[in-house]
């Protein structure tokens, strides 16, 4: 399995954080080559990366500058495959000291027939180590538990504390396994307890000095090589733990159909989103192990495998009741994953062992291999995006397709990038070209002394100057999915996965949009105008082209005119944000309230987090004298944004006739916050 593992992994794509990590990692490296005196790893406002230990990529990055490796993506590949491995084998060595031989050999058939794993096994440094890091620390735990600590077992402890460092210098939340040990040593000694064993007090303390040891050791080297830990070794970890439990950076993404910000998913996004993912035949294996549970945990074994079940339980119902904010499907609990297979696994052996006749054995191994074939098939046909894999519970990736997200990480551009590298040799294309895209694909065309790269946001694309684009299907409205406006006009390749195509190679049309962007921007609005009117010959599903037309001609006063442009952009993208508040904000001018209403209503449920939506509803039921409804919807808009100073500003407005005293004291309240900032 290894190195066909290294190999596949020559042919992954960039992930989405992997340039920010890799970028950080550099600066970590200039900060112990300089001693401390560079201290830009220790200031990242923007990515919060000084709060990740990302041990990983400081290794890889170190090791690249040792011997000189140019290839730093592709070594950073290979090196994540190669601990995505060791989580494996580990998981294997796990389930044979749980069940046996036979069990650890079905661990490994479960995991080479987990595409989302494998998928991210490529090139996911942050989530695949954690993974190692977690299964191994659960799995040397539950081994010094079970010996209680013998002296002779020095090659487990050692084992422990790397598994403890390791998980602490990747991120904060590997603290826990240090919690799981101080909690495993207590059932350790409760079990034993009730059932009334003799409790050696020597021996009880002698195995909280070693925790304690080994809890401190695996920490202190843990943090290392973490530059933000290092400024205040207790403090600053616990400000990340902090940090990560209530992490702030939000994004939009598809989830059952609906285009929502990650902090308002129902409560079941991580549980649907694994129950759609993981193979069929991996749940199976799970319901069987639950069936079989009384068999399979003696009462001796009831500690191991107790630990184990709440070792994946507890994040999730964690992440659950604490209502965190999630996204990128489940890729953040990997490290739920290997415990998962093991006990899949444990159920299958189970069965396996029950039925001693020899035609019924094959009929079960039959039954097994048939739901082996689905995965199989999608990583043989899909190479190398296995992490795209949906199971038959909603249809594979086509049924999938437009109700949850697909290449989230934007590794399909790296097929984008090639076939375009390509395509400009075959027609000779010398000049100067720019390369467009809605993620950084600067790397793919560092051979490429021709080629400027240019970033953009998809439904902005045009209003940027390139020649050539590279699109992926990421953070687009699933309407627009399904409602063939992607891929956009333009395109002259696509990127398919089974049916579903994830990214796109597009030609520029015209440079007209462009033109008018850069008119509209020089408040030049006939120029604009004219522009804009120009390049509706060429772009028909472009709905920015028509809301610029709009916002120039209401620029201008034409209202009606403006009004019949916004129409035909919504018509393309009844959600598109920008269209529905001009279209709110004329009718609203042209005192039509009930239609302006209507649009804002529109705009708050399309994005939640469109605050000024809010504001301008409010301020028409103000003016209508509903204040409640006002102070309502203005509250609702400050639940989400405790600091939005519009909203405070208009909802003391409806106080300003009835209530002055407290009206003045919300004027005051945004005077303290100017004065703050």
């Amino acid at each position: 399995m290894l190195p066909l593992l290294l190999l596949i992994s020559r042919d992954a794509g960039i992930s989405g954080d992997e340039e920010l990590h890799y970028k950080q990692s550099e600066d970590v490296y200039d900060y112990f080559v300089s001693m401390g005196k560079d201290q830009d790893a220790l200031n990242t406002p923007d990515t919060h990366l000084q709060y990740y230990g990302q041990a990983p990529d400081n290794f890889a990055t170190i090791l690249a500058h040792w011997f000189r490796i140019d290839d730093i993506y592709g070594f950073r590949h290979i090196l994540s495959s190669f601990l995505g491995w060791l989580a494996i084998f580990v998981s294997a060595l796990f389930t044979r000291w749980l069940k046996g031989y036979g069990a650890a050999i079905l661990t490994l058939v479960l995991f080479a027939v987990s595409p989302r794993f494998l998928g991210h096994l490529q090139n996911n440094l942050k989530d695949i180590p954690f993974a190692l890091a977690y299964i191994a620390g659960v799995y040397y735990i539950l081994r010094l538990t079970y010996i209680n600590f013998k002296s002779e077992t020095s090659s487990l402890i050692l084992f422990l504390i790397a598994s403890i460092a390791f998980s602490v210098g990747i991120r904060a939340g590997g603290i826990l396994l240090v919690f799981y040990l101080f909690f495993a040593v207590f059932l350790y000694f409760l079990i034993k307890y009730f059932n009334k064993e003799i409790l050696i007090w020597s021996q009880v303390k002698r195995t909280l000095i070693l925790t304690v040891i080994v809890s401190f050791s695996g920490y202190l080297i843990g943090i290392l090589f973490w530059p933000y830990a290092l400024q205040n070794p207790i403090l600053n970890p616990w400000k990340s733990f902090v940090l990560m439990t209530n992490f702030t950076t939000t994004i939009r993404q598809i989830f059952d159909g609906q285009f929502i910000w990650s902090d308002f998913h129902p409560w079941y996004y991580l549980p649907k989103y694994m129950l759609i993912t993981i193979p069929i035949i991996v749940s199976l294996g799970l319901v069987i192990f639950v069936v079989f549970i009384k068999k399979i945990v003696e009462p001796k074994h009831f500690l191991t495998y107790g630990f184990l079940i709440f070792s994946i339980l507890f994040p999730l119902i964690f992440v659950i009741l604490k209502g965190s904010n999630l996204y990128g499907a489940w890729r953040h609990f990997n490290f739920l994953y290997p415990g998962i297979v093991i006990l899949s696994a444990i159920g299958f052996y189970e069965l396996f062992c029950r039925f001693k006749k020899i035609p019924v054995r094959l009929t079960v191994s039959l039954f097994f291999i048939v739901l082996m074939f689905h995965p199989l098939k999608f990583m043989a046909s899909s190479h190398p995006y296995y992490y795209l894999y949906y199971n038959q519970l909603v249809g594979g990736l086509n049924g999938a397709y437009g109700k949850y997200e697909t290449d989230y990480y934007y590794a399909t551009l790296r097929s984008g990038a090639e076939w375009l590298q390509e395509y400009l040799d075959e027609e000779e294309i010398r000049g100067k070209v720019v390369v467009g895209s809605n993620f950084p694909v600067d790397w793919y065309f560092k051979d490429f002394a021709n080629v400027e790269c240019q970033y953009f946001t998809y439904h902005f694309r045009n209003d940027y100057d390139w020649d050539y684009a590279i699109i992926g299907n990421s953070y687009i409205e699933p309407s627009q999915l399904l409602n063939g406006n992607f891929p956009p006009e333009g395109t002259i390749h696509e990127v398919m996965v089974d049916d579903v195509p994830v990214c796109a190679v597009v030609a520029r049309i015209s440079k007209l949009p462009f033109e008018g962007a850069q008119a509209l921007n020089d408040e030049c609005f006939e120029d604009a105008i004219n522009l804009y009117s120009a390049a509706l010959n060429y772009y028909q599903k472009d709905e920015n082209v028509y809301f610029k037309l709009g916002k120039s001609l209401n620029l201008q006063g034409r209202n009606d005119d403006a009004m019949e442009a916004i129409n035909h952009s919504l018509a393309i993208n009844g959600t598109f944000e920008p269209s529905l508040y001009l279209a709110g904000k004329i009718k609203k001018e042209n005192g039509d309230f009930e239609a302006a209403k209507k649009d804002f209503e529109a705009l708050i449920r399309a994005n939640k987090k469109y605050f000024i939506a809010y504001v301008e509803l409010g301020q028409i039921y103000h003016q209508e004298n509903n204040l409640d409804e006002a102070r309502s919807i203005l509250k609702a808009c400050l639940q989400i944004s405790p600091r939005n100073q519009s909203a405070i500003i208009a909802l003391g407005e409806t106080y300003k006739e009835t209530h002055p005293d407290i009206a003045e004291k919300y004027f005051e309240l945004v005077e303290s916050y100017k004065t703050l900032n």
